[in-house]
């Protein structure tokens, strides 16, 4: 009997259909690529940057097991994310966790405090600092907010650049079903300036820069 042998053709066919499978598990289920579109994030996370975002860290866990053995880890304060913009869930938003659920958020003179306590926050750019005796401006959540207590299976978010950030504060709290994963470090990075030259746009010194 004739041995039978796929053509070149067909496996070269094959090659390719496992490929772009395999290319769509990856972007569907375990990470996704996101660029930077606004100064939210600054100083931490710049205009143009480029970032691979993690899905399956927070992937919910059907058994025990799989919570076990699987590499699935809690949402935890700091953690930045990449999630669905709660006022429109086509639009992705990148923010930081500041508030867990069950704990109470305050803002006093734009510092925030968890359960009375004031968090140390090194990652944070303000583009003014009150000073005490200016007053508390009550009907400025950028200076005062709170205290709100965040509901079961919520999370509070706000950008590391507060002054200039859509976040919580005006929006409210984020559903944890619109998470979609957590930062882990910039692939490439763009500037503004281009110039004549592309390469000298690129932020070589950003290039695999761990996001924390």
């Amino acid at each position: 009997m004739k041995e039978y042998r796929k053509s070149t053709a067909r496996e070269y066919f094959e090659s390719i259909c496992v490929a772009v499978i395999l290319a769509l598990f990856v972007r569907t289920f375990v990470v996704q690529a996101f660029k930077i579109p606004t100064g939210s994030m600054e100083n931490n996370l710049l205009i143009g940057d480029h970032l691979l975002v993690n899905k399956f860290v927070f992937a919910p866990a059907a058994t025990a097991v799989e919570e076990t053995l699987l590499p699935i880890d809690p949402i935890a304060r700091g953690d930045i994310i990449v999630f669905k913009y709660p006022e429109d869930p086509e639009r992705d938003f990148i923010k930081r966790t500041i508030g867990l659920p069950g704990e109470t958020i305050e803002l006093r003179n734009k510092k925030v405090f968890i359960d009375g306590t004031m968090l140390d926050e090194p990652y944070v750019q303000y583009l003014w600092t009150p000073s005490d005796e200016e007053g508390t401006f009550d009907f400025d959540v950028r200076m005062t907010y709170g205290p709100v207590t965040v509901p079961e299976g919520q999370y509070f978010m706000m950008g590391d650049n507060r002054d200039n950030s859509q976040d919580s504060r005006y929006w409210g709290f984020l559903p944890r079903e619109y998470i979609k994963g957590k930062a882990l470090f910039v692939y490439f990075s763009f500037g503004d300036e281009a110039g004549t030259n592309v390469f000298s746009s690129v932020r070589w010194t950003r290039l695999l820069h761990q996001i924390h």
